[in-house]
């Protein structure tokens, strides 16, 4: 309510759902480079190259979309949408699936476990798509102010 009682248009801040997405894309990064450092220097020579292989295109993957993560949290800050929702979670739950289930068959989890990767790929694509739709639908005026 202002002073002489009109009612104000209040948006709940987003500062929860962007910072959960930034914090996540944080750490996910911070692990993605201890799992292709570790996959460089300690497993190299241990294990068969497939595992390596495994291991590279999870970190790889990982890190591209910890990035994505943090980029779908600023996008919220800048203009809060469920859009921009969607595709951190969807990068999050994505990462978990495809990037865990390549970690999981690099140190021997069964082989049935990598039906799970497809599901995985799908989220992410869907994050991207989200992440789209959520910086299409943002007015040019909240984008060029965060300049």
């Amino acid at each position: 309510m202002t002073a002489i009682g009109h009612a104000t248009a209040v948006r709940p801040a987003p500062h929860g759902a962007a910072r959960l997405s930034i914090v996540t894309g944080a750490l996910l990064g911070a692990l993605g480079v201890v799992a292709g450092a570790f996959a460089a220097h300690a497993l190299r020579g241990r294990v068969p190259p497939e595992a390596l292989a495994l291991v590279d295109t999870a970190s790889r993957y990982q890190l591209i979309h910890a990035l994505a993560l943090i980029a779908a949290g600023v996008l919220h800050l800048i203009r809060p949408s469920f859009a921009a929702r969607l595709s951190a979670a969807c990068f999050a739950a994505g990462a978990l699936l495809f990037c865990g289930s390549l970690y999981s068959l690099a140190f021997g989890a069964p082989r049935a476990l990598g039906m799970i990767a497809p599901i995985g790929g799908v989220l992410l694509i869907a994050g991207w798509l989200a992440l789209a739709i959520s910086a299409w639908r943002s007015p040019a005026r909240a984008l060029d102010d965060a300049h």
